[in-house]
């Protein structure tokens, strides 16, 4: 298995600071971004604090199961289930113990590669994109207001853009102490794709448009296009962009 990944990070046009943090291990073959919220640079402290703990915690899971009886699939769904768990405790925690910083939290999207399957975690409205075959697909599904609503046929999905709660999460790490983490499985194929971005990117762009641009360019050069491309609709958020790409699937 041979992975390529290339990732970026803007402050955008509007906000003083940053409070995305992205990760690219190749080692690891593991892959991050996070959008932290909360004042006092408390965005920041969570999302790098996020990244970090699910980086910490990957490094120590078996990439086998220790018992015949357990399944090596199952095995690194729930260790990256308890990581990225882990990681919102963690930030629930010390904002508990820092009144300064009470209220901070941070959405998190995951991509683990191992063998021929990509594990995806995420909370949250950052998102994961795959591309194959000339097709782009969004993996993971917003946990937020306007998209429970499009889910329950409440709002169309050209409504939801422009509705103003659009940027309203259901789910994010350090909210409480424990939450719900969606992981799911992909069997990879040699050309795939993963695109992991904040809200900052996907909020300016549709999907065909990542596509097209990811198809024009080599890796580092697309997630600056991206990027760029965010900012010159505007800019209002910090955006991120992480680009997966398999080069050869076991």
């Amino acid at each position: 298995m041979r992975v390529e990944a290339t990732g970026i990070t803007d402050v955008g046009l509007k906000r003083d600071r940053n409070e995305d943090a992205f990760l690219v291990n190749d080692e690891l073959r593991l892959y991050v971004v996070a959008d932290g919220m909360g004042g006092h640079a408390g965005g920041q402290h969570a999302s790098a604090l996020a990244v970090n703990t699910v980086e910490e915690m990957v490094d120590t899971i078996a990439l086998s199961a220790s018992e015949d009886d357990v399944d090596p699939v199952d095995h690194l769904k729930a260790g990256l289930d308890r990581a990225v768990r882990l990681a919102g405790k963690r930030i629930h925690d010390f904002a508990s113990a820092h009144p300064e910083f009470r209220g901070m939290g941070t959405t998190i999207v995951v991509v683990l590669v191992v063998g021929s399957n990509a594990f995806v975690a995420h909370v949250g409205d950052s998102r994961v994109y795959l591309v194959r075959d000339g097709a782009i697909e969004q993996v993971t599904d917003d946990h937020s207001l306007v998209a429970q609503s499009i889910r329950e046929g409440v709002l169309t999905a050209e409504e939801a853009r422009t509705h103003r709660m659009r940027n309203v999460i259901t789910r994010a790490l350090g909210f409480n102490a424990d939450v719900e983490v969606d992981v799911q499985v992909r069997a990879v194929t040699r050309g795939d794709r993963f695109l992991l971005c904040s809200d900052g990117l996907s909020g300016k762009l549709e999907a065909d448009e990542m596509r097209e641009l990811l198809d024009a360019h080599e890796p580092a050069e697309a997630t600056r296009q991206l990027v760029g491309l965010a900012c010159a609709r505007g800019g209002e958020d910090n955006i991120t962009a992480v680009l997966v790409q398999v080069e050869d699937a076991a």
